[in-house]
């Protein structure tokens, strides 16, 4: 069964209790309130208060009995899957491209992979390798450009 607000509360006063009578230790006390307020049902406030002498929160008569799990074993909260950065892809992509387009997404490749590394530094997404990938091929392609223009323009001036 869910559980509302009013649970939580109930669920919250019983950590209060543990904690001012020194049955838990300050940083116990804070990450069960962190998951008593995260809770979203009946039996997971009670695995968060059942050790404690206030009790269970208490429960609907048509729910089953869950057997108590102690609190070393515990599911931890999971975190959020971390998404690679678009722009990172879009680098990759551009310098991947480049010897196909004669160059032309060079320019593409090393501005999105700029803007990819800042995003992912500001942000914590993955992507770091795609970034300095379509930066490095990027850099490459303008490099190889630049190059080729240079002796082009030098040898039209040794037959002048």
């Amino acid at each position: 069964m869910r559980a509302s607000h009013a649970d939580r509360e109930r669920a919250v006063d019983v950590l209060k209790a543990g904690f001012a009578e020194g049955r838990l230790q300050q940083p116990e006390y804070e990450q069960r309130i962190g998951r008593a307020y995260k809770a979203q049902t009946h039996a997971e406030l009670q695995m968060l208060v059942a050790d404690l002498p206030q009790g269970p929160v208490p429960q609907a008569q048509f729910q089953p009995q869950r057997p108590v799990v102690p609190a070393t074993f515990m599911p931890m909260q999971m975190p959020a899957p971390v998404h690679s950065n678009s722009s990172a892809t879009g680098a990759l992509v551009c310098g991947i491209m480049t010897p196909v387009t004669w160059g032309l997404t060079a320019i593409p490749a090393v501005i999105l992979g700029h803007k990819a590394r800042a995003e992912i530094r500001r942000s914590g997404e993955r992507g770091d390798g795609q970034a300095i990938a379509g930066l490095v091929l990027g850099w490459l392609a303008i490099g190889g450009w630049a190059l080729f223009l240079l002796v082009f323009i030098l040898s039209a001036a040794a037959n002048l």
